[in-house]
């Protein structure tokens, strides 16, 4: 247990610094670079290798998670590790020989200039060492080195953002110098932890062991690349239907929108377990009850927190972006959405069909397409917030619905949707406020719009009765 609190503490603070660095650096880039539409070039290189990224991956890190506990002896935990070292990197040559042969033609393709090409071949060679580094940092975990693994994380995030910034401020204010950045931060890194990097990359090639990781790994490939479309499909449509500075301004949002995650992860790393030990007890449901409409009206009044600081909060980057605050309240109760349905899913996870996430998460996925395809090329950068917000909706109705089924809890569908849907209305309104600049009083108004929302809904009393009922779990 000591283990367990110390390590999900560390590993809480790696994600808080590794976000705030990141955060930092969004106003440095959108000062040195040119303008949005340089930005929206950078944000979409980084979206065609987080597929990329994908590919490598291939689901080989749940599969390696399996085996290496599994597994006894110390050298078939080798084998093990050094064939997902040895798969992830054939997969990175291939990619890495494809985008040097046909480097123009994606890039006229996919940046609509066959002479930026350098910028997948410069993309590449990070990937590159980052697949190494990352699969290391991996067994380190798995060997119980949170705080190697914390250290450096962290190290390699502000090495990234050091280097980015010498590269943007003395050589090349341009995407070129921060990629020059990003491979002189892993270079560095990948020598650092030359011990582990030369213990695991070996070439070392045993075909039961790699059918056993792909059979495992397999299964899992469908929901991530349903969630890889979710996140990033809208960015694509933008490109095609709009130009890459509105990508640019959604990417420049979305970086916004994610800040609410330095407040969510720390519930979602203790709610499993939490959550799990009330298992069997007989007034959980009551209790899980409350803490679903707690969570639900911290989180919507999180929401409409932001939506009300934006138009100060973005003054940070360059004027150009500054259309930007619009997007970013509505994009964070998406990101909001994505931790809540962890909570209301209590029933799936008590009984083992987590198949159902999947399935979720695929037809959002095949809804977002649907929508961004309908509502890009008629609203842009709007549509692919209602895309994205929408599609995430339907996974996460779909995901309470079943969870229900398999174990009920006393809340009602109806109030829930009520408030969230009420929230949502109240930021538009809030949003069309601000960008006619009307007094700050309305913004007041909304706020008491909201509270009579949550009066008006009855969570406020269901939240208040039922006392007896939670002391009783105390027993």
């Amino acid at each position: 247990m000591k283990r367990l609190g110390s390590d999900s503490l560390l590993y809480a603070l790696m994600n808080v610094g590794t976000k705030i660095i990141a955060f930092i650096m969004l106003p440095i880039y959108t000062y040195y670079l040119a303008d949005a539409e340089t930005y929206g070039m950078l944000d979409y290189v980084d979206r065609i290798f987080s597929m990329v990224t994908f590919f490598v991956v291939f689901g080989t890190d749940s599969a390696l998670a399996f085996y290496y506990f599994d597994l006894k002896n110390e050298e078939k935990k080798k084998a093990y590790v050094r064939s997902v070292m040895n798969f992830r990197l054939l997969i990175v040559l291939i990619c890495g020989i494809i985008f040097l042969f046909f480097g123009p033609w994606l890039s006229r393709i996919l940046l609509e200039d066959p002479n930026l090409s350098h910028l997948l071949y410069l993309s590449m060679i990070v990937l590159a060492f980052d697949t190494v580094i990352a699969l290391v940092l991996t067994v380190l975990r798995y060997e119980f080195f949170a705080k190697r693994v914390v250290f450096f994380s962290i190290l390699q995030m502000l090495l990234l953002a050091v280097f980015s910034y010498l590269f943007l401020k003395l050589f090349s204010p341009t995407i070129e110098g921060i990629l020059y950045g990003r491979i002189a931060s892993v270079i560095l890194i990948f020598v650092l932890l030359w011990k582990p990097v030369v213990k695991y990359t070996r070439l070392y090639w045993n075909r039961t062991i790699l059918k056993e990781l792909i059979q495992y790994a397999a299964p899992l490939v469908p929901a991530s690349l349903s969630y890889w479309v979710i996140m990033n499909a809208n960015s694509m449509f933008l490109k095609e239907y709009a130009s890459f500075a509105e990508v640019g301004i959604y990417g420049a949002a979305m970086k916004f929108a994610s800040m609410i995650t330095l407040l969510t992860t720390g519930v979602q790393m203790a709610w499993r377990p939490f959550s799990m030990s009330l298992k069997e007890k007989e007034n959980s449901p009551v209790l899980f009850s409350k803490i679903y409409y707690a969570i639900l009206v911290l989180g919507t009044a999180g929401i409409m927190f932001v939506a009300t600081i934006m138009p100060w909060v973005i003054q940070i980057l360059d004027q150009e972006f500054h259309e930007a605050y619009k997007y970013v309240a509505l994009l964070s109760a998406v990101t909001f959405l994505h931790f809540y349905y962890m909570i209301i899913s209590v029933g799936i996870f008590f009984s083992k069909k987590t198949k159902i996430i999947s399935y979720a998460f695929g037809l959002a996925a095949v809804v977002n397409i649907i929508l961004n395809f309908i509502l890009v090329p008629l609203f842009s950068i709007w549509g692919s917030v209602a895309a994205y917000m929408i599609s995430y909706f339907v996974a996460i109705v779909h995901i309470f619905m079943k969870s229900q089924k398999l174990y009920y809890v006393p809340v009602s569908f109806g109030k829930m949707t009520f408030v969230f849907l009420s929230t949502i209305v109240l930021v538009g309104a809030m949003i069309f406020i601000q960008e006619h600049q009307f007094s700050f009083l309305y913004i007041l108004l909304g706020w008491l719009g909201y509270a009579g929302v949550i009066f008006v809904s009855g969570i406020v009393s269901d939240l208040l009765k039922g006392k007896a009922d939670i002391k009783l779990l105390n027993r």
